[in-house]
């Protein structure tokens, strides 16, 4: 096993699984154990400055090689996985000398990666792929990203001749329910930019993300035995099914749009008769037509609440984050560098646009500009999860092609 599958597997053990109904930060005690890890592993390497807050955050500085007086820049990483599937007891499988074709997970035979739905796989025959065995996430958003950033890390102490400025580490929990800056101070972390590695496959700079709020609908019944309920009861659960009935199903769909289309994607239902809640995303990467989506929301519980009377419907709108595209300009070299660096490192850059959000999001909107970068990480949020050893490295070589450009700058 190389150096840097065996790092990711380790990583990728940890239940780092985050919590969004949790008011505690970190959301979920587990993702310490990731965060003290990693605050043990920048000790060993001997990187200076390392910190563990109370709140999982990891940070250190690779102190830099050059004499003069260079930019800090910021590699970041996060160390939750989504709530939204499970990340007990993951079992990652090593697929060696991959062959090609569909890739059947072991623990549950219906769980398939198919290579027309992953045209990535067709680059990478002969490589070696890492999956789940289909009962759980594999972590590798964003353990891929640690992966890397450890990995080029050690590489930079390993080759103190290669000439860069300092560089800060960054590892941030809860970024999967949007609060992955909660507790990270940005003076302390001091850099004129950051890259989070959190995007998929390799050669990819995402300069935008969407925009996104959160909407929680609430929904208070009227209950009573079934027996007598006729003119008295309001189910909760019928009112709520309506309005997630009602919503736009041709468009404004995760299962309609794609490229720089917007949607309203209901992801969770909880509750009975007396009180139902639902959670819907909405995403946009045009902050007016989020505002618009959370319109439609409210004109349809305007009606129910016309149909049902007796029951009240709560919309709450929580904003989460909002397009990294309007803060680039601070720092323009952000994005330069990043595409000088992926064409460094033997790739041809992609500069894309990511249908989510990254710490990156929050970051730039806080006025720490910062793209995101390629990892190695496929199918996010779901067991049919995979990486490749070829991946996390060529990320790993983006960042080492990243510190020698920002060494050759002057603070």
């Amino acid at each position: 096993m190389s150096k840097i599958i065996e790092r990711f597997i380790r990583y990728a053990k940890i239940d780092t699984q985050a919590d969004e109904t949790s008011d505690s930060s970190p959301s979920t005690a587990k993702q310490l154990e990731l965060s003290r890890l990693l605050a043990k592993e920048c000790n060993e390497l001997g990187l200076q400055d390392v910190s563990l807050s109370e709140h999982g955050v990891v940070m250190a500085t690779l102190p830099a090689t050059v004499s003069h007086e260079a930019p800090t820049i910021a590699w970041l990483a996060h160390v939750d996985t989504s709530p939204e599937y499970s990340s007990e007891q993951v079992h990652p499988i090593i697929h060696e000398n991959y062959a090609g074709g569909d890739i059947v997970l072991p623990a549950d035979f219906t769980k398939v990666i198919m290579v027309a739905q992953n045209p990535a796989l067709a680059d990478l025959i002969g490589e070696t792929i890492i999956t789940t065995d289909g009962t759980t996430l594999l972590g590798a958003d964003d353990k891929s990203g640690i992966t890397a950033i450890m990995t080029a890390v050690e590489h930079l102490l390993a080759h103190p001749e290669i000439e860069h400025g300092p560089i800060r580490i960054c590892f941030t929990v809860d970024e999967e329910i949007g609060r992955g800056i909660e507790n990270l101070d940005l003076n302390t972390l001091n850099a004129c930019c950051g890259y989070t590695l959190d995007s998929e496959g390799w050669g990819r700079i995402d300069s935008e993300t969407f925009s996104a709020d959160l909407a929680i609908i609430t929904v208070h019944g009227v209950n009573t035995h079934p027996s007598e309920a006729k003119g008295k009861m309001v189910n909760a659960i019928r009112v709520l099914s309506a309005l997630i009935d009602r919503l736009p199903k041709r468009t404004l769909s995760p299962e309609t749009t794609s490229g720089r289309e917007g949607f309203m994607h209901p992801y969770h239902f909880e509750g009975g008769v007396s009180e139902a809640t639902a959670r819907i995303i909405l995403r946009d990467f045009e902050e007016p037509l989020l505002t618009a989506q959370a319109e439609i929301l409210n004109q349809i519980a305007g009606t129910l609440r016309a149909e049902y009377p007796d029951a009240e419907i709560q919309v709450t709108i929580k904003k989460q984050y909002r397009n990294m595209r309007d803060g680039m300009e601070k720092e323009p070299r952000a994005l330069s560098k990043a595409i000088e660096a992926t064409d460094a490192a033997g790739m041809t850059p992609t500069l894309d646009i990511i249908r989510g959000g990254t710490d990156g999001s929050l970051l730039t909107e806080a006025g720490l500009p910062t793209p995101n970068l390629s990892s190695g990480q496929h199918n996010p949020h779901s067991p049919l999860e995979w990486t490749s050893e070829k991946e996390m490295q060529a990320a790993s070589n983006v960042l080492v092609e990243l510190a020698k450009l920002w060494g050759q700058e002057t603070a």
